[in-house]
Formats: C-alpha cells, structure tokens, sequence
C-alpha cells in the first residue's frame, strides 16, 4: 500500500477554507470516482483501492491519502495532481 501526505499552508477564513477543501474533493471524486463526505472539519473520501482524508486546520490543510496495490502503480501522477490542485485552490486569497 501506498501512502500520500501532503501539507498546504494557507491564510483563508474557515468557511474559504472549507470551500477550497471542496474543490479539491470534487476535482479528487470526478477524476477517480469516489464518494467524499464532511465528518466535522475533516473531509473523507473512498473507493475501492482509495482512502484518505482532508483535514482542515487553522493556517494549515493536510491530505493522507492510501492507495491500495493496483493503484499505488499511479501514485506519483496522483500525488502530482493533487498537490498542484491543493496548492492553487489554498493559495487563493
């Protein structure tokens, strides 16, 4: 299995900041067909051989998602395309 951290700063409000972690869940769920639902400030997402998790902090969005083995063969490309979506969406000022 596979592992994806990735950790983007931002300076948005709670509410933007929960509208950006949005985006990305809805770009992550269009692209790889998985289901995304809010748990309080973190936004969890599934599919078969997909899991992970958004969490909203203060200053601070950290995604882990883990890719089970067929699809740890595109964990780079995934991992490339998440973090420039999370790094555009959370750098919005």
């Amino acid at each position: 299995m596979a592992d994806i951290h990735i950790v983007q700063e931002h300076s948005l409000s709670p509410e933007r900041a929960r509208a950006a972690a949005q985006q990305v869940a809805d770009k992550v769920a269009a692209e790889f067909g998985m289901q995304c639902r809010w748990d309080g400030d973190v936004l969890r997402f599934e599919r078969s051989g997909v899991e992970g998790a958004l969490t909203l902090e203060e200053r601070r969005a950290a995604l882990r998602i883990k890719l089970g083995f067929l699809m740890s063969a595109f964990g780079p490309a995934i991992e490339a395309k998440v973090t420039d979506k999370m790094r555009r969406v959370f750098a919005a000022a």
